[in-house]
């Protein structure tokens, strides 16, 4: 049994506090805002984000970021714009014998950096594990059958990730390249955005392919890019989560695409929805196309439409009319240099 702080009282960090405690470990729940750990406490769920999810009695509920001292992994289920702030309050009482996972999937916004690489700024004396992989929150509360992967600089940590959080419901894969996992689970939600506005505009299954299949291959060059391994974007943090993301109405990114597509003004289809990642991750991601100087023309247009009033039609020629190419890069690359 392991004593796990959940820091985060969102869908995804009570779907693994759920189960968690399920399979016998010691689980507490800290959120900063003290009516979402009342309303919690007075119905047994989270009603906003998991309608129906009994939450057992058994898991210790805080507004005292403090019940992180003396736990074994503190699990950060925390939205990205908040992980720093949180991180830092939490570091007094996290020591070296603890390990930290995130579940978080995006980039900080002023500096661009993955959330490991912010989790280590501020947590220095613990090991850092990123979790990945295509794994609705929903879908983990129910205990419907789910595989992730961890990574981590330190092999020990990851592994002892992948030994208490195993069960027969939730698998859990080691992976060695922590850039590529962060990576793959940012930039997916900048194509489910751009799949919504294709589901909203009417578009049909071949649209959707073909838009899964080039954004997994943009993906994969800003991760090779940022020093990433090219063949992490063909697993369970690339592709993976990127169908998952892409095809279901429990992705917020999509139904927030969706919404667009229909005409919706970004800004209020993100108001409707909630938190979108794709919205800030599309900004970073186009800052860090142009620093590294990476072709990324989905990314390019999904930027012209959120943050430069560009249209969806407009968009949508822009990339049907490109110049023709080879699908492999390096094939037209060789073939442009003869």
């Amino acid at each position: 049994m392991a004593k796990i702080t959940v820091l985060g009282a969102g869908g995804f960090g009570i779907s693994l506090a759920v189960m968690a405690e399920n399979y016998g470990h010691e689980v507490t729940v800290w959120s900063s805002i003290s009516e979402e750990i009342e309303a919690i406490r007075r119905d047994g769920e989270q009603k906003e984000k998991l309608p129906g999810i009994k939450i057992p009695k058994n898991i210790k509920l805080s507004t005292d970021i403090s019940c992180v001292a003396g736990c074994d992994v503190v699990l950060f289920g925390i939205p990205t714009a908040f992980v720093r702030e949180v991180a830092k309050n939490a570091a007094p009482y996290i020591t070296s014998s603890m390990i930290v996972l995130n579940t978080g999937k995006g980039f900080e916004m002023d500096t661009h950096k993955r959330m490991s690489e912010v989790l280590s700024e501020e947590i220095k004396n613990a090991p850092i594990v990123a979790m990945s992989g295509p794994s609705h929150a929903e879908e983990v509360s129910m205990g419907i059958p789910t595989t992730v992967a961890v990574a981590s600089l330190n092999k020990k940590a990851a592994h002892y990730i992948q030994d208490i959080l195993c069960n027969e419901v939730f698998r859990i894969y080691l992976n060695n390249d922590i850039i590529g996992c962060e990576i793959g689970g940012a930039l997916k939600n900048i194509i489910a955005l751009s799949s919504g506005i294709c589901d909203g505009m009417g578009y049909g299954d071949n649209t959707k392919a073909a838009l899964m299949t080039r954004g997994i291959s943009e993906i994969a060059r800003l991760g090779v890019a940022m020093g990433a391994k090219k063949e992490t974007f063909a697993g369970l943090t690339g592709i993976g989560d990127l169908i998952v993301t892409c095809t279901s109405m429990h992705s917020r990114n999509r139904r927030a695409g969706i919404l667009i597509g229909q005409g919706v003004d970004p800004i209020e289809a993100i108001k409707q929805v909630g938190t979108v990642e794709g919205y800030s991750c599309c900004k970073a991601a186009w800052e860090l196309r142009k620093k590294l100087n990476v072709e990324m023309p989905i990314t390019e247009q999904l930027h012209k439409i959120l943050f430069e009033d560009g249209t969806v039609k407009e968009a949508l020629e822009n990339l049907m009319s490109r110049p023709s190419r080879h699908e492999t890069e390096g094939i037209f690359l060789s073939e442009c240099k003869n």
